[in-house]
């Protein structure tokens, strides 16, 4: 359990001393715990992992390797509840723009009907389950020769998933960054492949029988999850960026 706790210390570029500090716990006592000479209590765990900002999933991996009980449950979207309610509440009420659910390694759990209108043109391979929806956007095969800002788009996801690496070490993102960070340019992109200093809106432009159509994007977390599989859920939703494409979209959705 001490390594998986020195692990995240770093990985958030704090001291023993900052740490122990917020915790309340001594420094000293802390040091004994990375080392394995002293074993923490639940309490202790679960303060440690709140201050260092700990993904769900990998505290429990902290509370087996100590020697408890996992803390948090994980259960598929569908035995959500009221969690998984929400979810579909937020997609629908999105209509008639697209908007989609993914895990943390950007997976599909759900989409709203909108989301065809991006899921046209896509190789039948990239859309079997589990959509990974990153793959399926930047992949030649994929979205990719209809996005017309391809290299800002591509800039903007690199930089987005090797945040979330960062914040959650989460298995299958530094292959998946990878993997989209290989993928070829096509051909009659724009040119500029800089994020935006403030990318909270981040703009696509997708090419499309009806014209070019303009979208704004953003992505929204869960707060104050208590379940692994929340935890890790994100939802994308799209906005029209103009009323030409807002006109298309609605048209579409009738």
């Amino acid at each position: 359990m001490g390594d998986l706790l020195r692990r995240w210390r770093e990985r958030r570029r704090r001291s023993q001393l900052d740490v122990a500090i917020a915790a309340e716990v001594s420094a000293r006592h802390l040091s004994f715990i990375e080392t394995g000479r002293a074993g923490p209590s639940r309490d202790m765990i679960e303060r440690l992992c709140v201050e260092l900002d700990v993904p769900l999933r990998e505290r429990n991996a902290m509370f087996l390797a100590a020697g408890f009980a996992p803390a948090y449950p994980e259960r598929p979207l569908v035995d959500l509840g009221v969690a998984r309610e929400a979810v579909e509440t937020v997609l629908a009420g999105h209509e008639p723009n697209p908007a989609l659910a993914v895990n943390v390694r950007w997976e599909m759990l759900a989409a709203n009907r909108s989301m065809q209108l991006f899921l046209d043109d896509i190789a039948a391979h990239l859309l079997e389950p589990p959509v990974n929806v990153l793959r399926a956007t930047l992949h030649p095969d994929g979205l990719a020769p209809r996005i017309q800002n391809f290299r800002q788009w591509r800039a903007h996801v690199v930089t987005r998933v090797r945040r979330q690496w960062e914040r959650t070490a989460a298995e299958g993102l530094s292959e998946l960054l990878a993997e989209i960070e290989s993928y070829p340019v096509p051909t009659g992109t724009f040119a500029d492949g800089t994020p935006q200093a403030n990318d909270l809106v981040v703009p696509m432009r997708l090419r499309s029988e009806h014209g070019e159509l303009a979208f704004h994007y953003a992505l929204t977390v869960f707060g104050a999850a208590r379940d692994v599989t929340l935890d890790e859920i994100a939802i994308e939703t799209f906005f029209p960026a103009d009323d030409a494409t807002a006109a298309v979209v609605r048209a579409m959705a009738a």
